[in-house]
């Protein structure tokens, strides 16, 4: 199916990081906000996740942030789910593993988070870390448009289109 391209697969990845809906919560500075991550608020480790993974305030360094991201997925945190999934779906401070991927992309779609809701849909299209399913991805390009994601509006209308 041709729904999918190459230049998507590259693409889909980088969605997650840049229409996360919720913009970055950085504390005042790094130190403050190490100082909470240490305390286990899980804000403030997605927070410092994200200054590692964007070298924002410190040296980017993926396997801190994927270290930062873990500490906050251990907390049921979203978006630090998703973008753990991101890592793992690129290979970034963690070994390349669509299966985990998916998994943490699905913790955080079932928790409503829109990027992940559209990711997932684009691994069930590929068949990447899960088996592929168009029915199913149909469906997750539905909830990510229900919730306001055009591309996932757009998605889910083509697989319509072609008959899932």
């Amino acid at each position: 199916m041709t729904l999918l391209n190459t230049s998507l697969r590259r693409k889909f990845p980088l969605f997650l990081v840049a229409a996360m809906l919720s913009l970055p919560s950085f504390a005042a500075d790094f130190n403050q906000t190490q100082r909470l991550a240490n305390q286990g608020d899980a804000r403030a480790q997605y927070d410092l996740g994200l200054m590692y993974s964007e070298g924002k305030e410190v040296r980017q360094d993926y396997a801190k942030a994927a270290e930062w991201f873990g500490k906050a997925v251990n907390q049921g945190d979203h978006r630090s789910q998703a973008m753990l999934g991101v890592m793992y779906g690129e290979g970034k401070g963690v070994r390349q593993d669509y299966f985990i991927a998916a998994k943490l992309y699905e913790k955080a779609a079932n928790q409503g988070n829109i990027g992940a809701q559209y990711n997932l849909g684009l691994m069930y299209g590929k068949g990447e870390g899960v088996r592929q399913n168009y029915n199913t991805a149909k469906e997750w390009f539905g909830k990510a448009c229900d919730n306001g994601y055009q591309k996932g509006c757009d998605f889910y209308r083509s697989f319509k289109e072609a008959g899932f």
